[in-house]
């Protein structure tokens, strides 16, 4: 038995050295029925022992595959916790789940037993689940006492009645806990199905004790952090990071999409990830607000930003910290910094004042923030600007589900903004073009990974493996970036994502959406051409705000019609504004202009047109409106 100082070498190791080194700090905080719980290290310790004795009786054990579906909540990671300990493999999944990917995971998984969250969850998908052929025994997290005579269906309330551990048990669970090995699977995930049907990544003890070895320096993570959690707890980059809360001592607040801006001021915490949806949504929010509080402290918020923004540009520029993708001669280097440095001397008292005022938004964030993560999906620049001009230290990471998910991360100690940092520890990284041949810094290719995160491939799926490994088993991201002289990663977009325009021009549309969400009345967009003489792009308003800007812009159109989402008059100067920040200046070639725009009249939703990480599913947008693309690239 390894004592509390020891590396552990699986997620159970870890669960016990918490267990032992910080039985009396606060864990997780949550809230259920209005109430607010705060629960320890060792009552977790003890609900995982409980939960795990219960599955045990009820024949799960070692491989045994576990279908958890269910949303954030603390029974989440007692159950994930409890699998583990038994050597058993969650396969999880959120609650809006459709009923026919439930059942074409839990089949092609081959799930024995299933964790739902709720009784309602249960009865949405219970025709479904009746007719699973190797399916054991349900089991549901919230729910009164259910249990009947030849039902296998058991409420968590029925199994925990006696909460008594012996000494025995204790030991037993512990010994239960060590016979599991650091190559053992631990968790089944199937991929969020951007580009198509799921896929099965399979991930061991090894490759998640990796990362939490390796990523708690990227934040300088302690025992002393407050992380509030927002993400779905199934999804690799949050389940990865609630691991590196358990092993550092951390507490972990449960919190919500709807009651996150009142949960960053109440609980202060010093850590937040989430992904970059969520913090486009949190810019559009605060820059909506200031509008309608009035245009001209929106417009003074505008240039304090600007201003921050500007003076830490130049003092970047001054001390190096920018990406280097080709060697500058040392005359116009020092002639650089020499104009960097006169901004500065004039920007100072400008920025000092900035700050000041800045603090205030800070204060939003419940004023002990020290790092904010964004992962899960790539930052667009104007919103990793803005969010370090506010003054939020901002950790832009890069990872994939198979690679648990950690690759690159530009932690507190990489200064390179605008990077994604260096890959992290124990990583080997390259980058390829078309033929398989290694580029030099500077030139873009698609990101090869291989190290101890990496996924040992996609359950029963060799068709995919092989297209997925290399010969010298580097795994293909199908993402394209760039390293800089000294290393850094920059991502410049994924390669199945490419518009290819008839004229042969590739072009990647994530950054000229990133650049259509910039304007406040634009909630999202999506770029479409493929095979077409140019670009189109369909746009989900914000229906007050676009009412605002025709106001403002077309007052003479306020008479004369109500229907502004058809309105080719509004349609056509809403894509000259558009056009306009796609400017060869910015860095857009000519080709990349939009020729036409369409409104459309809901949004994208999660579970939908989206993964549960608010990434756009592009082959679902596309083929549900393929009538309204056609027409619109004619």
């Amino acid at each position: 038995m390894p004592s509390a100082d020891t590396k552990p070498n699986t997620l159970f190791e870890v669960l016990l050295n918490s267990y032992r080194i910080f039985p009396e700090r606060t864990a997780f905080v949550y809230r259920a029925a209005g109430e607010e719980f705060s629960v320890t290290f060792e009552k977790f310790f003890d609900d995982v022992l409980l939960l795990a004795r219960a599955f045990r009786e009820k024949k799960i054990g070692k491989d045994s595959k576990v279908m958890i579906l269910s949303d954030n909540r603390y029974g989440w990671i007692v159950t994930d916790m409890a699998l583990m300990s038994l050597g058993a493999i969650s396969v999880p999944r959120g609650s809006d789940t459709p009923t026919q990917e439930l059942e074409y995971i839990m089949s092609h998984s081959g799930c024995e037993f299933l964790v739902v969250e709720t009784e309602k969850l249960f009865e949405e998908h219970r025709e479904m689940i009746d007719a699973l052929p190797h399916l054991k025994v349900t089991f549901i997290i919230q729910s009164e006492s259910r249990h009947k005579l030849l039902e296998p269906v058991y409420a968590y309330q029925d199994l925990l009645k006696n909460r008594i551990i012996t000494p025995a048990e204790l030991d037993e669970f512990i010994a239960q806990g060590m016979a599991v090995q650091p190559q053992d699977s631990l968790t089944l995930i199937y991929t969020s199905g951007t580009t198509g049907t799921p896929k099965g990544v399979v991930l061991t003890h090894a490759n998640l004790l990796h990362q939490i070895e390796t990523l708690p320096s990227l934040i300088a993570l302690s025992e002393e952090d407050r992380w509030l959690s927002i993400l779905p707890s199934w999804h690799i980059f949050e389940r990865t990071a609630e691991f590196l809360l358990i092993a550092a001592g951390s507490c972990l607040v449960y919190s919500g999409v709807k009651t996150f801006a009142e949960d960053l001021e109440n609980y202060s915490p010093t850590v937040v990830a989430t992904v970059p949806r969520v913090w486009e949504s949190l810019y559009a929010k605060v820059n909506l607000a200031l509008e309608k509080q009035s245009k001209k402290k929106a417009g003074i918020f505008r240039r304090l930003i600007s201003v921050s923004s500007m003076y830490r540009r130049n003092k970047r520029i001054l001390k190096n910290q920018l990406p280097q993708l080709e060697k500058i001669n040392l005359l116009k280097r020092l002639s650089g910094k020499i104009v960097a440095l006169g901004k500065l001397f004039l920007l100072f008292p400008f920025y000092c004042f900035a700050q000041k005022k800045l603090a205030l938004v800070q204060k939003k964030f419940g004023g002990k923030l020290r790092v904010a993560i964004s992962g899960g999906g790539a930052l667009p620049p104007y919103l990793d600007e803005w969010i370090d001009a506010v003054g939020v230290r901002i950790v832009n990471a890069y990872g994939m589900t198979e690679c648990s998910p950690g690759i690159a991360g530009r932690g507190i100690d990489c200064e390179v903004f605008g990077s994604l940092g260096k890959p992290i520890a124990h990583t080997e990284l390259r980058l390829v073009d078309e033929s398989g041949q290694e580029v030099p810094a500077g030139q873009e290719g698609e990101i090869q990974v291989r190290g101890p995160q990496v996924m040992p491939g996609y359950y029963d799926n060799p068709e995919e493996n092989e297209k997925t490994f290399t010969a010298d088993g580097f795994l293909r991201t199908g993402d394209l970036g760039k390293l800089t002289l000294n290393g850094e990663l920059m991502l410049t977009g994924r390669s199945k994502e490419i518009i290819v325009l008839a004229s042969g021009e590739n072009i990647d549309p994530t950054r000229i959406e990133a650049t259509i969400t910039m304007l406040p009345f634009v909630k999202d967009a999506i770029l479409v051409g493929q095979d077409q003489k140019g670009l189109g792009a369909l746009i989900v308003p914000d229906k007050d705000m676009l009412k605002d800007y025709v106001t403002d812009k077309l007052s003479h159109l306020i008479s004369e019609t109500e229907d502004y989402l058809n309105d080719k008059r509004v349609m056509g100067r809403v894509r000259q504004e558009i056009n306009r920040l796609l400017h060869p200046k910015q860095g857009f070639k000519p080709y990349e202009k939009l020729r036409n725009i369409k409104f459309l009249d809901r949004d994208f939703t999660a579970g939908e047109e989206l993964t549960n990480t608010l990434k756009k599913k592009r082959h679902v947008i596309e083929k549900k409106y393929k009538e309204l693309i056609e027409k619109l690239l004619k």
